[in-house]
């Protein structure tokens, strides 16, 4: 049992909530997330200084729509690994 713990702990820390958007690094692949439900996957294209606004370049399985997206905090989405 402590095995399996230590397997649900590594990956709930995987896929936390990025919180400061300063810390992603160009390339890293995330999910955003509004509302519970993930609204776009891709891998990050540019992080603003601010580290409020983020580039997504589309990509993943089921991508209809290639391209890059803005996101903004104040938009009420959230970031995570992925």
């Amino acid at each position: 049992m402590k095995a399996r713990g230590a397997v649900l702990s590594r990956r709930s820390a995987h896929t936390a909530v990025v919180t400061d958007w300063k810390t992603l690094k160009v390339g890293e692949r995330v999910e955003v997330v509004k509302y519970a439900h993930v609204i776009a996957t891709g891998l990050i294209e540019e992080v603003s200084g601010s580290g409020n606004v983020v580039w997504l370049e589309h990509s993943g399985p089921g991508v209809t729509e290639e391209g890059k997206e803005l996101f903004m905090k104040s938009d009420g989405v959230t970031l995570r690994r992925a």
